[in-house]
């Protein structure tokens, strides 16, 4: 069958403007990225390179959605002397906070639609925009959890999630929490929460933190614990902060914002714990918070580094 020369001429020129604008990608490839436990020793920044766009989304006004996999949510369950009901409570007031904050502000510098390549967006793209009140909805689901779920039930509760608040946002993190006692293989020895995505759906795991003691944050920042849960529930602000930062810049990992070793903008600021960068408490609503600092490509005249503030 003869082609039109017009038909194949409009269709080169689709690809080029398609390759010289960096459009984001419609196709989601599946990858997994996970928060490593805090080793022993001190860690320092990770000073590969800065990141660069990958050609993919960001979120530009982010969400968080929350489901508390298992009846344990509902009937109540105690460890370390703190309910199950004030970790969610330092939970939900943690993510309902964030949003707005000096902390997250610094995801506000990266982009959608430029050159793939970009290191500095300047008023170029489109910029996650840093909106007051990110926490969108929470959800007790009552059905039983497994004791070692999969990555695959993680993401098809994650899907329930979605679908329990209407369909899948786009802009939205769907974060699913187990209960004490129930996590995934890995969880406090190799990893502490990971980020991933099913179809056009971004999802985080976020185990129950506490667990893995001080592997994943526990008293990280503050050394006493106080009757909110400071100290004791570090981990569930340092672990999930680490993933929504990552999640505003990169939604579909590897397609966003990464450096030259596939590091996302809170890798590469981990567990540090003196100097520039170093884990601190920052001030939302009444309440403290424990969080890592998080990668500015502007930062140091446009070197790099990991910032609280942005």
């Amino acid at each position: 069958m003869r082609r039109s020369p017009q038909l194949f001429f409009s269709l080169l020129a689709a690809v080029v403007l398609l390759l010289a604008t960096g459009a984001t990608t419609s196709a989601h490839q599946t990858r997994t990225t996970f928060m490593k436990v805090k080793l022993a020793h001190t860690q320092r920044p990770h000073h590969t390179s800065n990141l660069f766009y990958h050609g993919g989304a960001i979120e530009p006004s982010a969400q968080v959605y929350i489901v508390y996999w298992g009846q344990q949510w509902a009937s109540g369950f105690s460890t370390g002397g703190y309910t199950s009901a004030q970790a969610q409570t330092y939970v939900e007031d943690f993510f309902g906070g964030v949003g707005g904050s000096s902390w997250a502000n610094s995801t506000t510098q990266y982009c959608q639609g430029v050159a793939n390549g970009t290191t500095q967006c300047g008023s170029a793209g489109v910029h996650p925009t840093n909106p007051n009140n990110e926490l969108a909805g929470t959800w007790t689901d009552n059905s039983s959890v497994p004791a070692t779920p999969t990555q695959t039930q993680i993401a098809n509760e994650a899907a329930a999630l979605a679908a329990h608040f209407g369909g899948v946002n786009t802009n939205a993190d769907y974060m699913v929490f187990t209960p004490t006692g129930h996590s995934e293989n890995g969880f406090g020895t190799s990893w502490c929460a990971y980020h991933s995505s099913s179809g056009n759906l971004s999802y985080s795991y976020m185990p129950y933190q506490p667990d893995a003691g001080t592997s994943c944050g526990m008293n990280f920042v503050n050394g006493l614990n106080n009757s909110f849960g400071n100290g004791y529930f570090d981990g569930f602000s340092i672990v999930g902060g680490h993933e929504y930062g990552e999640t505003v810049t990169d939604p579909y990992p590897s397609s966003g914002w990464l450096d030259s070793r596939g590091a996302e903008n809170a890798d590469k600021c981990a567990w540090i714990s003196s100097g520039q960068g170093a884990a601190s408490n920052i001030a939302l609503g009444s309440q403290h918070f424990a969080v890592q600092s998080l990668w500015s490509n502007a930062f140091n005249s446009g070197t790099g580094g990991c910032v609280l503030s942005y």
